[in-house]
Parts: C-alpha cells; sequence; structure tokens
C-alpha cells in the first residue's frame, strides 16, 4: 500500500505528540467550526428543527472533537480534513436527533433526511428538500449548507475518486440502519435481521447486532478523508482501507458507545446492540475479540502506530465516561476491557477527562 503521507513522517508515531497536535491544532479548530454552525443554528426559523441542530452540537461536541483526531495525521490537509468532518459529524448528529426524538416513525421520512449524507459525499449532487415528508421543515438552509460544505471540501481532496465508491457504501449502511434503529419498536428487530442476512456472508466472524453497530460508525468515512488527501492513491489502496476499517475499528467504536449509554437507551426506550448477548461475560468475550481484532487490521496500514493509539484512545475515551459510573454493570464489564491496559491507554484516559472541558 503506497501512501507516503502517512510514512513520511507526518503521523505522530507516540501519544505525546499525538496529543499536543490535538491540543494545539484539532481542538481550537473543531471549536471554531463549531461556534460557525452554532450560529447558523440560532437562526433556525422552525424552534423543533432548532433545538435539535443545538443539543446535538452541545450533546454530541466529542463525535466531531474525536473524529476531528484524524486531521492530525496530515496537518497540511487539516483546512480541508476539519472543516470536512465536523460537518459529516454534525449533519449524522443532527439527523440522529431529529429520529431519535421524531414526531413520525416514517422509514421513508428517515431515508430522505439521510440522503443528505449520501449527498454530502458526492460533490455535484443536487441538492433535494430533505424535510419534504415531515411537518417540521424550514430550517433557514442549515441542512443545505452542512451538504455543500462537505461537496466542497470532498473535492478538493486530491484522491477522493480512490475512495468516494467506499465512502458512499459506509454512508449508505449508515443510513440504512438509522432508518431501522428508528421505526416502529415492533418492526425494528426483524428488519434489522433482514437487512443483515443480506450481508452476513462477509462477516461470518460477526453477530446480527456486531454488524448493525459497525455500520453506524463515521471512523471509516473519517480514515478514507484522511487517504484521500495523499496524492497518488490508488482505488486498491482505498478498497483496502476499507475493509481494514470495517467492520472491526468501527464496531469497536459504537459498541462502547452503546454500552455506556445502556442506562439512558433503557429509559428512553431506545434500541441498545450490547443488549442482545446472553450474558455479561458474552459481552465482554466479544468486546475483547472486536478489539484484538481491531488492533490486527490496523497493522497492515502504514503508520499502524497512530491507528492503534485511536483504538487504544475509543477505549479511554468511552471507558472513561462518567456515565461508567452511575452502572454497575457498565463498570464491570468496563474494569475487564480495562484490565490488559497499557500505559498509551492511562494515558489517554487522563487526556479523556481533560478534553471533556473543552466546550463549544
Amino acid at each position: 500500500m503506497r501512501l507516503t503521507t502517512l510514512t513520511a513522517g507526518n503521523v505522530p508515531r507516540g501519544p505525546i505528540k499525538l496529543m499536543h497536535r490535538v491540543y494545539r491544532y484539532v481542538l481550537p479548530e473543531v471549536s471554531a467550526e463549531l461556534n460557525k454552525w452554532k450560529a447558523l443554528a440560532e437562526q433556525i426559523p422552525d424552534e423543533e428543527l432548532k433545538t435539535q441542530a443545538l443539543s446535538s452540537m452541545h450533546d454530541k461536541r466529542f463525535h466531531c472533537q474525536g473524529g476531528a483526531v484524524y486531521a492530525a495525521a496530515n496537518l497540511d490537509y487539516r483546512h480541508i480534513l476539519i472543516p470536512l468532518i465536523v460537518a459529516l459529524q454534525t449533519i449524522s448528529d443532527y439527523l440522529d436527533n431529529l429520529c431519535d426524538r421524531s414526531t413520525s416513525l416514517d422509514p421513508d421520512d428517515f431515508r430522505l433526511l439521510h440522503r443528505s449524507m449520501l449527498d454530502a459525499v458526492t460533490p455535484g449532487a443536487e441538492l433535494t428538500d430533505y424535510y419534504a415528508l415531515r411537518s417540521e421543515r424550514d430550517d433557514g438552509g442549515y441542512l443545505h449548507e452542512l451538504v455543500m460544505t462537505c461537496q466542497r471540501m470532498t473535492a478538493q481532496l486530491p484522491s477522493y475518486d480512490s475512495v468516494q465508491a467506499h465512502v458512499t457504501e459506509l454512508v449508505s449502511l449508515y443510513g440504512d440502519l438509522q432508518v431501522y434503529k428508528h421505526i416502529r419498536k415492533d418492526e425494528r428487530e426483524s428488519k434489522l435481521l433482514g437487512w443483515w442476512r443480506q450481508h452476513q456472508e462477509h462477516y461470518p466472524q460477526l453477530k446480527w447486532n456486531e454488524f448493525a453497530a459497525a455500520t453506524g460508525s463515521t471512523l471509516g468515512m473519517f480514515m478514507l478523508f484522511l487517504a484521500a488527501s495523499e496524492r497518488g492513491l490508488s482505488k486498491r489502496d482505498g478498497e483496502s482501507i476499507r475493509h481494514i476499517y470495517f467492520p472491526h475499528v468501527c464496531g469497536l467504536h459504537i459498541l462502547l458507545d452503546y454500552l455506556i449509554d445502556q442506562e439512558e437507551d433503557k429509559q428512553g426506550g431506545d434500541l441498545n446492540f450490547c443488549n442482545y448477548y446472553e450474558s455479561r461475560s458474552l459481552l465482554v468475550d466479544r468486546m475483547d475479540m472486536i478489539v484484538e481484532r481491531a488492533k490486527a487490521d490496523v497493522l497492515k496500514l502504514p503508520g499502524s502506530r497512530f491507528h492503534r493509539l485511536i483504538i487504544e484512545g475509543l477505549l479511554a475515551l468511552y471507558l472513561s465516561d462518567p456515565k461508567v459510573r452511575n452502572q454497575a454493570d457498565v463498570r464491570e464489564v468496563s474494569r475487564q476491557l480495562m484490565r490488559k491496559s497499557p500505559l498509551t491507554r492511562l494515558f489517554f484516559l487522563f487526556n479523556s477527562n481533560w478534553i471533556r472541558r473543552f466546550q463549544v
């Protein structure tokens, strides 16, 4: 795999250098981007759309902060990567809020909303009225501006042609998940299982809930954006990167997210993929397997140390979340997952608590 940007000394090879770049460049520039989107969201005419746009940025800002860490691997392109990652993640979080708190249970409505993400990663795609199937519709151009920002940024990535098909595939899977997990409760599992049957032959090592979790991650998209910042990236390399990140790195990301949200999802009646294991010990075993698979997968990448740091950072970020302290079962699972904790993970545990102090 010929990725000279990722092997020419630009990739931070240790946690201290990585966090230096995160504090000096990534977090301040993410905050600047989010402040821009917050100012635009405050002008949304429809009160419900405004509420969901603002709350998504306030409650889920760490999604943008974590995703933008990929820009630390190629600072020369951070002026493209950070606005792109923040804009796409903001669309994702905003739409998740709209679907979670929806006045609709219409799958066609959810699919039309998520067409915005497909258009966002397709430079030149014609925009449409993504709210056409719901009563709340006037966002003052907020979603269109997010989509157009992504289109402008992807068009400036030198090798986007080599990854676009794989970005589109991951975005399509993400949209499928958002449709099936938000429809009527009595239809969710049957639709998800039917969807899984269409894909299971390609992922025999996974259970259906693990595949579904993997599709909910944006990390594979962000890694492909980073790769596309490399001039001369081949389509074969783009395909390899897609398979390295999906499903195990992506699956670990979202299973950790579901792990700490179990009590919150129970209270809200929301679907949680960590609830489909027969026992806590099986949950730990399966997550251990996915952690090890993810670590083995990223060894195939040049600059693999950076991607190993991403994995350790994910574990530290989620397992140090304040939500863990209030859930006895989750605390025990967290303790078991951290039992093989290396020094780098302990380093990230400290930094994760510090990063949470950054506000939009």
